[in-house]
């Protein structure tokens, strides 16, 4: 299997539930939003063009794709990747409820792509300006959608969390699980190839 991403979040909960993967290739894409693209969208559109970009450099593989949209109303939140675009983020997010919406896309070997939208809902406490600058100062928010870490100190921020965790983390693994059982690809047993 190979993994079109470098995130490593998502490759440690693959192995989490017994798909590491053989490969890690991210594809290199411009992730930029289409005029008009709605969040639901432009997730989806990105997990099927980094598993297509991957699958034609890897022929008889099995190729997942994935991509993680955080969203306020139709405002698509950008990876912070200055302190200033995580404060505007978490400035934005902050006493409000926002959606994470995970895009997964597998293809097999014989190139059939099946592909999933997941939405979650998360609902921030009202972050105080204390609060805010000891989140930037630890920097975890860099390169984070949305500016923030569900699995790290900002947990501390979420007040409500509908739907899938691990979306927000950066894969929603129960219906990654369904795709790739779905399309033959079951679990290594625990220990198997494990890295």
């Amino acid at each position: 299997m190979v993994l079109a991403s470098a995130s490593p979040r998502r490759r440690s909960l693959l192995e989490q539930i017994g798909y590491a993967p053989d490969v890690v290739e991210p594809a290199a894409l411009d992730e930029a939003v289409l005029p008009g693209e709605q969040p639901e969208a432009h997730a989806a559109r990105l997990a099927q063009a980094k598993a297509s970009a991957v699958s034609a450099r890897h022929p008889g593989a099995f190729i997942l794709g994935a991509d993680t949209v955080v969203a306020c109303g139709r405002r698509i939140l950008d990876k912070a990747e200055t302190e200033e675009s995580a404060r505007r983020c978490l400035a934005l997010l902050s006493g409000r409820r926002h959606r994470v919406y995970g895009g997964v896309t597998v293809i097999d070997p014989e190139g059939r792509a099946v592909s999933r939208l997941v939405r979650t809902a998360v609902t921030f406490k009202r972050l105080s300006e204390e609060e805010m600058a000891a989140y930037l100062a630890g920097g975890e928010w860099r390169g984070k959608a949305g500016g923030y870490a569900i699995q790290g100190r900002a947990a501390a921020f979420v007040r409500f969390v509908g739907g899938s965790y691990t979306n927000v983390v950066g894969l929603p693994v129960h219906e990654t699980y369904q795709l790739l059982v779905g399309l033959g690809l079951p679990p290594r047993p625990p220990g198997a190839g494990d890295s």
